[in-house]
């Protein structure tokens, strides 16, 4: 995973787990927007990692998933941050 400095920055000033990062790119939801990528959870997403983790795994990890990560189009993290509200598309 490669992380633009802004991001990096952003991670660790937000206190978003490592954890939380590989589950977003792994289950997360996509959406395009400004020719980006923005990656979280929603319903189906916390499914899937559910039944790929399991349940006992799910629920430790759960509390974490209310981030969502902006992705380039060559993969580098752009930045990352907590969801307050729901996002609108």
């Amino acid at each position: 995973m490669h992380y633009t400095a802004h991001a990096r920055a952003r991670v660790q000033q937000r206190s978003i787990p490592q954890v939380a990062i590989e589950a977003l790119l792994e289950f997360g939801h996509e959406r395009r927007r400004g020719g980006a990528s923005v990656l979280f959870m929603d319903r189906a997403a916390r499914q899937r990692a559910a039944d790929a983790l399991g349940r006992r795994a799910y629920a430790r990890l759960a509390p974490k998933l209310d981030s969502y990560l902006v992705v380039a189009d060559d993969g580098l993290i752009v930045t990352a941050a907590r969801r307050l509200k729901r996002l609108r598309f």
